[in-house]
């Protein structure tokens, strides 16, 4: 074998075309063909978990705590406060589970993307590829739950039909950096460190009371977690309190989004095409 044959295709191209193809899609088909012998338990355990805190805290909780001022000085009763900030936790779960997780054991065991960029697939294209099928998990978990909110009368506007784009963004979101920090990490026990930081935001990000009850220098530490921006965005939209600060939760996403793309396709030429 020559030795320009034994180099990648993808690392033969030069310039932006070392790093996109224009075929993310075909990843994105691999991961659902894969997904048929998946285990669906295991994925549908994951649309449930946020059902079963409504149906305990939202429901029994609720009816102890009554109504809840919102940060927008919307009152609405306790399962309407809690439903939106659960919607965007089950976003972020889906997205964070397949870009983590399953990530993790493509890129060190099964050695599935030196495979893929030794194709005319670029780093950008992989990395794409593979957030944008772990966008369709986190989106199939916040629609199901979305449906349930409108049964259970908890979408309070007709701009609870916003939320279903403002969930996808949070999952385009956290599986951008998801992909991105676990491109980084070696060994399975470097994954704890992955549930050690969403477990806290998901408890402390105004998910289940106002963030006015912390003092303002932990307000200021939770308004800088990603979850925070997620739980107040779809909050406003289930809720019809809409302002021009959400915007700034949507540009919190999309800078979120293109540091994780390319933190990503940096990470993964640099493993498998320098």
């Amino acid at each position: 074998m020559s030795a320009t044959t034994a180099v990648p295709a993808a690392a033969r191209r030069g310039g932006v075309r070392a790093l996109w193809a224009g075929n993310p899609g075909a990843v994105v088909q691999r991961g659902l063909i894969a997904a048929r012998s998946s285990s669906w338990i295991v994925v549908l355990s994951g649309f449930f978990e946020p059902v079963f805190y409504l149906a305990s805290m939202g429901i029994g909780l609720g009816a102890l705590i009554g109504d809840v001022e919102t940060s927008s000085g919307v009152v609405v009763s306790y399962a309407a406060f809690i439903a939106p900030a659960l919607l965007a936790v089950s976003a972020m779960n889906g997205a964070v589970y397949d870009s983590t997780w399953n990530v993790f054991f493509k890129l060190n065991y099964g050695r599935l993307y030196e495979g893929m960029l030794a194709t005319s697939l670029g780093p950008f294209d992989v990395a794409l590829g593979e957030i944008l099928y772990a966008l369709l998990r986190g989106l199939v978990y916040a629609s199901g739950f979305l449906v349930i909110m409108q049964f259970a009368g908890l979408n309070l506007s007709w701009t609870a039909l916003l939320a279903l784009p403002a969930v996808m963004l949070i999952a385009f979101g956290f599986a951008s950096l998801g992909m991105a920090v676990t491109s980084y990490m070696k060994a399975f026990q470097h994954m704890d460190w992955i549930q050690f930081v969403m477990l806290p935001m998901f408890l402390f990000s105004a998910t289940f009371y106002p963030i006015t009850v912390y003092p303002e220098w932990v307000q200021a530490i939770v308004q800088a977690l990603p979850l925070w921006h997620g739980v107040e965005l779809v909050r406003g939209l289930t809720t019809g309190a809409l302002h021009p600060g959400m915007l700034w939760h949507v540009l919190y996403y999309a800078l979120m989004i293109a540091l994780g793309l390319l933190m990503t396709t940096r990470r993964l030429r640099a493993l498998f095409l320098d």
